[in-house]
This record gives structure tokens, C-alpha cells and sequence, in this order.
């Protein structure tokens, strides 16, 4: 496992499931959809099935680089820590799911070095090739959380199990939301990656004021968590930041990003969602 990335390990667990079970596997879970889509939405809801595998190093947080695709970096320490995992559409959500906060268990019913216990993890990376309706192909580190203690490689070694998952709340101790000004933005071209955020842990929509302007600009999604301003005229800071999150909630970074801003560069607020 340890060598191959997101997408070619869920590649192949998708070729192991058409195998052993043929075209079953790509049929709809029944017509539960409005009901799945309510408890994917609601934090702490009722626990749906999904497959579980794991890529990357055993105790790793997946890609090589600490990265993947929702453009977080440092995936290997905190407040990620190791615990993430890549979400197939239903959970990546075209990357508005990036940094939503999932509980995860397996059952020993799942594998017999199944603790049951939740552990929890955060959408960093997209799931290309999903073997069920929910698919979490998680890092070695999380993956290995699910089992009881000493058990962990025993767990891991099994590849593919059937596994099971709740919204939760993140939690970020001591942070407030980071706005980090990508490579390459320039006074023509903002690219900013958002993260951080408490509660939902993801962002649907960011708006950009100008200086004193007071007037919002809606920015576009670019990919992952980064949102961008393509403009047609030199972009002049400070900037404020307005963003939501998945169930409406706003907040206002007021003039978080100074005039004399650089690319490359964390800039961090001081709200948080509550």
C-alpha cells in the first residue's frame, strides 16, 4: 500500500470489488437518499455503512508530499495529525467538502482487529475511484486507528473492510481560521486556501472586499479549499475575507490580508466559528 497514492489504491479495490461481487457493487443502496443526504448534513446523526481502505505509508497521512487535493499542506501534523482521508463525491462534495470532520468505526463483525471505538478524521484529498456509495480511502494512520491496541498492522493488512461513519463537529484547539495566499497570486490573480474552520469544517462560498470599498465580490472555487479573484484591474489590499460554511454560518475576517501582502504567506484571523 505503501507506494501507491489515492487514486490508484482505490483503483484497485474497485477492480477487487467488481471480482468478487460484479456488478452488484456499482448498484444504488435503495432509496434512502433524502435520508442519507440529512444525516451526511446533521453532526452526530445515525451511522451509515461505507467501505474503508488506506493508502500511503502504515503510519502516515496519506500522500507523500502531506498534501492532496483540497490543497491543505502539513497533513502530518496538527491539528490533522495524520488523521485524514480522501472523501469519494458525496463527501469531497467538488471540493466544498474539504475539511469536514467524519467519525469513523469498524465492527469486529467488520474484521476480528476491529476495536468499535470512533475515531475522527478530515477530508484532505478526493476518493477518484469509490468501491461503494461512501468510500473513505484513509491514511495509514487512520486507517490503523480502527483497531484494537497492538492490532493495528493486523488491521491494515486486511486492505479493504466495511466500516462505518457520522458527521461530527471539528474542533481545532487554539486555532482561528488561516488564509494562506498561494504561489503565483499576483495584483491581477488572489488565490487564497481557507482553513481552520471550527464546526463544519468546510467552506461553500467567499466573498472579497478591497480596501475600503465596502463592497463584496463573490471569489470563484479554483480547486480543493482555494477560492480566487481573477480581476480586471490591480487589486488593492487590505482585503477582508467573508466566508460560509456548509449549514449558512458567516463570518467576516476584517482586512486579514494587508495591503503589502505576499504570495507563499499564512495570514491568520482572529474569528472562528462558534
Amino acid at each position: 500500500m505503501a507506494a501507491l497514492s489515492c487514486k490508484a489504491v482505490a483503483l484497485v479495490a474497485l477492480l477487487s470489488v467488481l471480482a468478487t461481487h460484479g456488478a452488484r457493487a456499482q448498484q444504488p443502496m435503495g432509496n434512502n437518499n433524502a435520508s442519507a443526504v440529512r444525516q451526511l448534513q446533521g453532526y452526530y446523526s445515525g451511522w451509515l455503512p461505507a467501505k474503508a481502505t488506506w493508502y500511503g505509508a502504515p503510519n502516515g497521512a496519506g500522500p507523500d508530499d502531506n498534501g492532496g487535493a483540497c490543497g491543505f499542506k502539513h497533513t502530518n501534523q496538527y491539528p490533522f495529525s495524520s488523521m485524514t482521508s480522501c472523501g469519494n463525491e458525496p463527501i469531497f462534495k467538488d471540493g466544498k467538502g474539504c475539511g469536514s470532520c467524519y467519525q469513523i468505526r469498524c465492527l469486529k463483525s467488520n474484521h476480528p482487529a476491529c476495536s468499535g471505538q470512533p475515531k475522527t478524521v478530515v477530508i484532505t484529498d478526493m476518493n477518484y475511484y469509490p468501491v461503494a456509495k461512501y468510500h473513505f480511502d484513509l491514511s495509514g494512520t487512520a486507517f490503523g486507528s480502527m483497531a484494537m491496541p497492538g492490532l493495528n498492522d493486523k488491521l491494515r493488512h486486511a486492505g479493504i473492510i466495511d466500516m462505518q461513519f457520522r458527521r461530527v463537529p471539528c474542533n481545532f484547539p487554539g486555532l482561528t481560521i488561516n488564509f494562506h495566499v498561494e504561489h503565483g497570486s499576483n495584483p491581477m490573480y488572489l488565490a487564497v486556501l481557507v482553513e481552520y474552520e471550527d464546526k463544519d469544517g468546510d467552506v461553500v462560498q467567499v466573498d472579497l472586499m478591497e480596501g475600503n470599498s465596502g463592497h463584496w465580490v463573490p471569489m470563484r472555487e479554483s480547486w480543493g479549499s482555494i477560492w480566487r479573484m481573477d480581476s480586471n484591474h490591480p487589486l488593492r489590499g487590505p482585503f477582508s475575507l467573508r466566508i460560509r460554511s456548509d449549514s449558512g454560518k458567516t463570518l467576516v475576517a476584517n482586512k486579514v490580508i494587508p495591503a503589502n501582502w505576499r504570495p507563499d504567506t499564512d495570514y491568520r484571523s482572529f474569528v472562528q466559528f462558534s
